[in-house]
């Protein structure tokens, strides 16, 4: 296991804490990592583009002149394809770009993105982040007590006093472990997880 520093509010060491190596120091492999992105960000694509067939557009439905002696080519309704305004043959309609990935892979890849922030030296852990109420500034001095921007901070529950007062700070975001995906571990420049969330990723992914 390693160890890592445990840092206060004030950015002074308190303690330290032991990582798992089966989670934190396993070896990255860039293809894993680039499968479950996409992944990801084909889940959030919309898809909406959409177009109407002949059966949506509305008008009506008489035929609009008859079948013979006109000279003209026998025509239905206004609502062809073949005339202005009508529908459209084999358009796009709104559907979904989601593909699923492995659950192995998605539990190995982002073991793989914690190793590499652990790696690179950009993964930090504080005891606690207390804010007695919604205050950006507070959440501001902390973050410039430990000298870090490009944040992604781990919690282990739903904070509202976290989440709300990180919200006018650019470049940081606030993410419970259920919800710790790879994406926004890389996105992100410096990972800081709150201790006692440690536990609850060790559960989730050990």
């Amino acid at each position: 296991m390693a160890a890592v520093d445990v840092l206060n509010s004030a950015g002074e060491k308190v303690s330290e804490t032991q990582l798992p190596d089966e989670i934190f120091s396993i070896p990255v492999k860039t293809s894993v990592l680039h499968e479950v992105v996409r992944s990801q960000l084909a889940a959030r694509r919309e898809g909406s583009a959409a177009s109407k067939t002949r059966g949506m557009i509305k008008g009506s439905t008489r035929k609009l002149f008859r079948q013979k002696g006109t000279g003209n080519a026998r025509a239905g309704s206004v609502k062809s394809p073949l005339r202005k305004g009508g529908g459209t043959i084999f358009g796009p309609s709104p559907r979904s770009f989601a593909y699923k990935v492995p659950e192995k892979v998605r539990k190995l890849a982002l073991k793989m993105a914690l190793s590499s922030k652990m790696e690179d030296k950009t993964l930090f852990v504080i005891d606690d982040i207390k804010l007695d109420k919604i205050k950006t500034k507070m959440l501001a001095s902390v973050l410039g007590a430990l000298n870090l921007d490009d944040i992604l901070i781990v919690s282990d529950a739903q904070d509202t006093n976290l989440e709300l007062s990180s919200r006018n700070i650019p470049d940081i975001k606030v993410i419970k472990t259920a919800g710790l995906n790879v994406y926004d571990i890389l996105k992100y420049k410096n990972i800081l997880l709150i201790e006692s969330s440690i536990q609850n990723i060790t559960g989730r992914l050990g």
